[in-house]
């Protein structure tokens, strides 16, 4: 399926990490997310109205795992990654692919090893891995999933969007102002709260046991850092005022649209861009803590890997609207692998245009009629 560009206009964020190279052509673009829970790489080829996926990888590493309590990440916990790092590097190399870029998030953020590690992952690798900032990944965001908020599916056009993906060791937060007549958007303010499906897991104790009252205590303590947020930026105001299209980009999002679609497995096109009622989505929740994690795990929408994460990607999902109450949440089953593929299309295409530019202009220049009329 092919994966639109977002609507013509300046990139939200205007820092670019330059990519590294494999040596092919370059037709096909790869992306890695190193998150604190997955590594993620997606391989693509630009189509007339976007890209299409040729290969994509997903493997859970858990590489956050006990970084809450520690503060390091772990030796099993960075060999498992290296392992996934390599099977990346194998696929790349295969598919020789042209444009390449790589990024960790908030665990090589977070710990205190985490800089040596990514030193020790692109040795062994063989490819440049950037850590980037919660800013950056909330722009990553934004770029994934431009074409959703000006999309005239979800009704009148909208001067906001609020957009949040929930992950493994973070959720980012991004206010995004949006311009109807140009098709642009540009990020107003974004928060990285350090919460996450992994951390607020390991900080509330086993998931197999999760009582209401615990699972209470998760939503309060997500909601406390969104307060802040809300005091500078007065996004109720703008939702009393029909002004904001909400917009959930993560596994937490995508997974209670699966279950309100009674989808007997998980399908992407089913779920990506489709709008989810706020008043079903919690009603998905209670369904999913009266499950268990046994029932969860065994559900062919999640499975065993994920299920641990569940519910508290649901408590944070919860604070977040607690805060932010819309009626509806548009869906989005991207990323920031989906961003970084969008932003090298968007300036490989720019680097095509600017070399035509001058390729011509050196051949202007060269032409008799050019000297004629310069009077030499």
């Amino acid at each position: 399926m092919d994966h639109p560009l977002p609507w013509a206009g300046p990139s939200v964020s205007r820092r670019y990490v330059s990519h590294h190279g494999y040596g092919g052509e370059a037709e096909l673009f790869g992306a890695l997310d190193l998150g604190t829970n997955n590594c993620r790489l997606m391989i693509a080829a630009q189509t007339a109205g976007g890209f299409r996926v040729v290969d994509s990888f997903t493997r859970t590493v858990r590489l956050g795992e006990g970084l809450h309590h520690s503060g390091r990440l772990s030796d099993a916990a960075m060999k498992r990654t290296v392992e996934a790092l390599l099977i990346c590097a194998e696929r790349l190399e295969r598919r020789q692919v042209g444009v390449f870029h790589a990024v960790a998030t908030e665990a090589c953020r977070r710990a205190i090893n985490g800089r040596a590690f990514i030193q020790h992952a692109q040795a062994e690798a063989g490819f440049e891995i950037h850590i980037i900032s919660g800013r950056e990944e909330a722009s990553l965001a934004v770029e994934s999933c431009a074409n959703l908020i000006h999309n005239h599916r979800f009704g009148l056009p909208r001067g906001r969007a609020l957009l949040f993906d929930i992950g493994g060791g973070s959720t980012e937060i991004a206010w995004v102002r949006s311009d109807a007549s140009s098709q642009t958007e540009s990020l107003i303010g974004y928060l990285s709260l350090p919460v996450g499906v992994v951390t607020l897991a390991e900080q509330f104790g086993p998931v197999n046991n999760m009582t209401p009252a615990r699972y209470r205590e998760m939503v309060a303590y997500t909601r406390d850092y969104l307060l802040e947020f809300e005091n500078v930026h007065r996004i109720r105001s703008e939702i009393k005022r029909d002004q904001v299209r909400l917009i959930g980009t993560s596994g937490t999002v995508t997974t209670l649209a699966s279950l309100i679609l009674d989808l007997p497995r998980y399908a992407r096109a089913a779920v990506d861009g489709s709008l989810l009622p706020a008043s079903s989505a919690r009603l998905a929740v209670r369904k999913l803590q009266d499950m268990g994690l046994g029932n969860i795990e065994a559900h062919p929408c999640i499975g065993p890997d994920r299920a641990p994460f569940v519910l508290p990607g649901c408590a944070i999902f919860e604070a977040i609207h607690d805060i932010w109450p819309m009626q509806d949440i548009i869906v989005a089953d991207r990323g920031l692998r989906d961003g970084m593929i969008l932003r090298m299309l968007r300036q490989t295409s720019h680097a095509s245009r600017r070399s035509a530019r001058s390729h011509s202009a050196r051949r202007v220049f060269s032409t008799p009629s050019f000297i004629q009329a310069t009077g030499s």
